[in-house]
Formats: C-alpha cells, structure tokens, sequence
C-alpha cells in the first residue's frame, strides 16, 4: 500500500473515496455528515486564503484512508491545519493511521511549519489516537443543538431584545455588492476575540479573501442566512452572524457559522437580536429545518449564555489538539 498525493486539479474519483472513507469512519459522530461537495471543496482547497494538499492510501483500486492539510498563505503561516485524518474501519489497527499521521507532519515540515492542528470528538478513538502521537488539548469545544420540531418560538421571539440606534440588514446567498464584502472583511475581524490556541495570531480578512468565501458556496452546495447589524447614525457596520444549510435541504440540519460584535458596538446586545433574528427569519423560509448546530469554545461564557438563553442545549464536546514540531 501507497500513500498517493491527490492531484487537486483533478482530484476524480480519489476524493469520492476518501469522503466515502470519512463517512464510515466517523461512526462515533452522531451530528451532521460533511456532504460531498463541501468536503471536497475543503480537502482541494482548504479554504480562501489557504493551500490544500491531499493525500490517500489505496488497495487494489480503493481508497483506505487519508488525509489533508490546510496552509493559511495570508497569515498564521508557521501552521497546518489537519482536515480529515481517517482509515477505514476494516483497516484500522494495522498501523496506517500511524504511517498517514507520520506523512502529515513530514510534509508539514517540508512546507516551513512548525504547528500542527486538529479535532477530535472528546473521548473518542480519534481523540485516544491523537494524544498517542503526542499532541495536546489546546482548546475545549462544544457543539449545541437546537431542535427547531419543539422549539419554543414564543419565548425566543420574546427574547429577541430591542436595540436602540442599529437596524438590521439581511440576505439570502452570497454576499453581492463589493461595499458589502468591505464591511463583512471588517466585521469578521471580530472574530478574533474569540477563544484560540495561544500561538495562533490574527486572522487577516480582505476585501480579496471575502470575495473568495462567498464566491466559494455555489462549490460547496450551501446556502446561507446572512444577516448584520448597522449603527443608524452613520451605517458602520457593528455586527454579523450568518446560518448554512445544505443547498438541497436533504438531512435536516443547520449550522450555525460565525456571529461577531465588533469591540466599539459591544454592551448593546446586538450578539442576542442578531442570533434570534436570523434564526427566526431562517423558520419563516425554511420551515422544513429541524435542528441547528453551534460549535462554541468552553471558555466562550458569553456566547454560550447567548446559546443557551436560545434554548440550545449540549450535544457533544470536543478537543482542537496541538502538535508542535
């Protein structure tokens, strides 16, 4: 057996395979499945702004395992990002694991970096995996749910605060008129308060790197509920939170992605009336939708207050985990 690199521009069947490989493989996931088209846009691109490169081990013709690696060119360039790691379960115990991991890090090295990142379900055989190569828990996560079949909508749209001074702003898709992918490259630029291991820096959003998320979801087959917050007096930009879903709606599920106050608005509640705003104008056009996913740091206490007050309640907990080489 081989470790092969995927050639990216034409990954073909090989990324079929390692998905297939994914799939199987996360039996210990009980949340929502990566489809196809957004793992495959992951695995070949790793993101706007990133480098990917694909890896698989095959046997007679079939994907047994694999990996990638995401490589942030704008900042945070002395780290890779590990996104899948995954053998087949009829494979497993035979030290390909092992060998994929050992990949991993050799070609990280050869790219310049010195930090290697990851996830795994807490407690989980991925989790008992990682701690064996020698990596480290550098950040508590936990995943939330709430079931929208039994939700309480009257509470929640009494919940919903009201804001003085900001109005709200929405749409469906991406983001369009090039003054807007200014401000949500302003907008994201909260995000990096948020809780992280402590050698990651400052992610940098431009205009360009904006631009390319958006461009980026009619690839990975989802849509998105997108809605902002804007001071009345002058139109800044405040605050921004957005909900994906799978394009075809077929398993159910949505995700809920970034929410972000910036430092100047906070104390106004925006994070609260963003969160519960967009998750009732979501109900208004997606009925159909039964549950939303959140990932949120354990130390995040005031956005996990916000979840919470919303009703969603804890589904699993989860490690982002360190190598340093």
């Amino acid at each position: 057996m081989r470790i092969l690199p995927i050639d990216l521009d034409d990954p073909g069947d090989l990324v079929t395979g390692l998905h297939d490989a994914f799939v199987t493989g996360s039996a210990e996931d009980a949340g929502p499945m990566v489809s196809l088209p957004w793992f495959s846009y992951l695995v070949t691109t790793g993101g706007p702004g990133e480098r990917a490169e694909a890896w698989v081990a095959t046997e007679g013709g079939k994907v047994m395992g694999g990996y990638a690696l995401a490589l942030s060119q704008h900042d945070n360039t002395h780290m890779g990002w590990l996104f899948p790691l995954v053998v087949r379960p009829e494979r497993r115990g035979r030290g390909l694991g092992k060998a994929l991991f050992g990949h991993a890090v050799e070609r990280l090295r050869a790219h310049g970096r010195t930090l290697l990142l990851g996830e795994a379900l807490a407690g989980s055989s991925a989790a008992r995996f990682a701690a064996a190569r020698g990596m480290t828990v550098a950040l508590a996560q936990a995943r939330r749910t709430l079931d929208l079949r039994t939700a309480d909508w009257a509470a929640l749209e009494r919940l919903r605060p009201e804001v003085d001074g900001y109005h709200l702003e929405r749409w469906i898709g991406p983001a369009g008129p090039e003054e807007l992918l200014g401000d949500l490259a302003t907008l994201m630029d909260g995000m990096n308060d948020a809780p992280r291991d402590a050698d990651i820096e400052d992610m940098r959003f431009s205009v360009d790197r904006l631009r390319a998320r958006e461009e980026s979801l009619p690839l990975t087959r989802l849509t998105c509920y997108t809605m902002i917050a804007r001071r009345s007096s002058d139109g800044a930009p405040a605050g921004y939170t957005r909900i994906l879903l799978d394009a075809d709606r077929s398993d159910g599920w949505g995700h809920q992605a970034d929410t972000a106050v910036l430092r100047e608005h906070r104390g106004h509640r925006l994070g609260l009336l963003l969160k519960v705003a967009n998750l009732l104008w979501l109900r208004e056009h997606e009925p159909h939708l039964e549950r939303v996913i959140t990932w949120n740091a354990t130390s995040n206490a005031h956005m996990l207050a916000i979840n919470e007050a919303m009703g969603f309640e804890l589904f699993d907990e989860w490690s982002e985990w360190r190598l340093a080489l």
